[in-house]
């Protein structure tokens, strides 16, 4: 979040906001039902952005307000306030959902927006026959996300693909990036504070359909065998410290199946909290709490949360 006035005029602002072509302003629109875990308070502006013109004004505009912005896409990796989110919370839609293919003869590029679902986005790349993306499967994000937080699994992460970032400042300014001037690590792009990623260009390498095909399936199967499924989450709730899982850790901390309201450390991953129907983001919170002291306590190691906390959180009792 950008930093914001403590008072907004809300009639100008919405004056100005409805006057962009490609955009829907909700106001304190609830933002469970965005979000993977369906935890979530109001947004004070939701906005529904369809094109990079649309944006590149409505940037410019919150930025000579100084209204606070984040970007929320398929709402994976991502905890909500219940008590919701002061400023603007953006929602890329429309162009910033295509995908554009180009074959070369050694390899292939495919240019996709920011709010292109990633398991999508690999499935398609089996089916024409691109090889690259498969470590992917089963992300639940969007392209943009990916990047931004350098999404990865089974030996891979986003940064061995990328060939180009397009980007926009938190003033709408347009930003390109290629990869060498990327810098990467564990979970984080280290993009600038308040850049908006547009659109992402992908370097891939021609394959056997068939074969990406199978690879895919299996990948399916093994994440269905080892993932909670049938309650709503978040994904991976904290990194993995070096040389060890969370998951390990938190179950070898006995912590499997541990319950605050309605919120669950899955009994099947210990590192994914589950929404068993009507948890509030201060459970979920709290047990991340318990997981980081207890693995703290038992094993010397601090996790550190792979989650991203949105909203204004009340202090914990420890922290006060």
């Amino acid at each position: 979040m950008l930093a914001m006035r403590t008072e907004i005029d809300e009639t100008t602002l919405m004056h100005e906001l409805r006057a962009i072509a490609g955009i829907k302003v909700k106001l304190a629109e609830p933002l469970a039902r965005y979000t993977s875990i369906k935890i979530g308070g109001p947004a004070q502006y939701f906005i529904e952005v369809e094109s990079e013109t649309a944006l590149s004004r409505l940037l410019s505009i919150l930025n000579g307000r100084a209204v606070a912005f984040c970007l929320l896409g398929n709402g994976s990796n991502v905890l909500i306030s219940d008590d919701g989110v002061e400023g603007a919370v953006i929602h890329l839609t429309g162009d910033f959902k295509r995908a554009e293919w180009r074959a070369r003869v050694g390899d292939v590029w495919v240019e996709v927006g920011a709010a292109h679902a990633v398991t999508n986005l690999v499935r398609q790349a089996a089916r024409r026959g691109y090889g690259g993306l498969e470590f992917a499967e089963g992300i639940p994000g969007t392209v943009g996300g990916a990047l931004v937080m350098n999404a990865g699994a089974y030996g891979s992460e986003f940064e061995k693909v990328v060939d180009m970032v397009y980007a926009m400042s938190r003033d709408g300014s347009p930003v390109e990036l290629s990869r060498e001037a990327m810098t990467f690590s564990y979970r984080d792009s280290h993009l600038p504070q308040g850049t908006v990623v547009t659109r992402v260009r992908l370097s891939l390498q021609h394959d056997e359909s068939s074969r990406l095909g199978t690879t895919v399936r299996e990948l399916v199967t093994r994440r269905k065998s080892s993932q909670p499924s049938g309650h709503p989450n978040s994904g991976s709730m904290f990194r993995n410290p070096p040389g060890d899982h969370a998951g390990r850790l938190i179950e070898a901390a006995g912590l499997k199946g541990r319950q605050i309201g309605q919120a669950q450390i899955s009994v099947k991953h210990g590192n994914f909290i589950v929404n068993l129907g009507g948890a509030k983001a201060g459970d979920v919170r709290q047990l991340m709490q318990l997981a980081q002291a207890e693995v703290k306590a038992r094993f010397g190691v601090a996790l550190m949360a792979e989650v991203k906390m949105l909203g204004k959180w009340p202090a914990l009792e420890t922290e006060r």
